[in-house]
């Protein structure tokens, strides 16, 4: 049996506000043997999941555009175009994900795929991100979408030709990590396929 690696030797909360900080006092066996000892903060905000619905027919994909305050301090405007995403709040990534596709975007995706789940920051932030695809058609559209009021959410649905999307993506138009990765996927193993 393997010895273990790491040692969680200390933590301290630092803030239950919003989410979860702590700063963590841990020991790492290094490669040669040695025990080192480093401390870090770790953001704990959830789980989450995200989907980038397409159409292949129209040869379109689903996406928002809302507004983040970490990119506006960080020198953006802070209106990010982005796939549908949010917290589970303790549903399945599936179950979330359908939720959350409906309430931003206003439409119900029936079929959802999993493509894969990354940690999307793992030197400070602790969520797994739970990654998916789902067709849609016009008929699946069962509301306004737009986020929920109560959230602070105030969500434009953007329905956008996926050469379009593509091209904001290559100009930096489109800048969100998760979205980028979606939008790849798509073009790599759904698009290219209908070409």
């Amino acid at each position: 049996m393997h010895e273990p690696r790491v040692r969680i030797d200390r933590e301290e909360l630092l803030s239950d506000n919003w989410y979860i900080l702590k700063r963590l006092t841990f020991s790492l066996r290094r490669r040669d043997g040695a025990w080192q000892s480093q401390t870090r903060e770790v953001y704990d905000r959830g789980n989450g999941a995200v989907i980038l619905p397409y159409n292949l027919r129209q040869r379109t994909v689903l996406l928002t555009r809302q507004f983040r305050i970490p990119a506006f301090v960080n020198g953006h405007d802070g209106f990010l175009i982005e796939a549908a995403a949010g917290l589970l709040d303790h549903a399945s990534p599936e179950q979330r994900i359908r939720a959350e596709a409906e309430e931003e975007t206003g439409y119900r995706i029936g079929n959802v795929t999993k493509i894969y789940d990354l940690f999307m920051s793992p030197g400070s932030v602790t969520e797994r991100l739970h990654f998916f695809v789902g067709a849609y058609e016009p008929a699946d559209k069962v509301g306004d979408g737009g986020g929920l009021a109560a959230e602070g959410e105030d969500i434009d649905v953007l329905e956008l030709g996926f050469e379009q999307a593509l091209a904001m993506m290559a100009s930096g138009e489109i800048m969100d990590g998760k979205t980028v990765l979606l939008l790849q996927y798509l073009q790599l193993h759904l698009m290219s396929a209908q070409s």
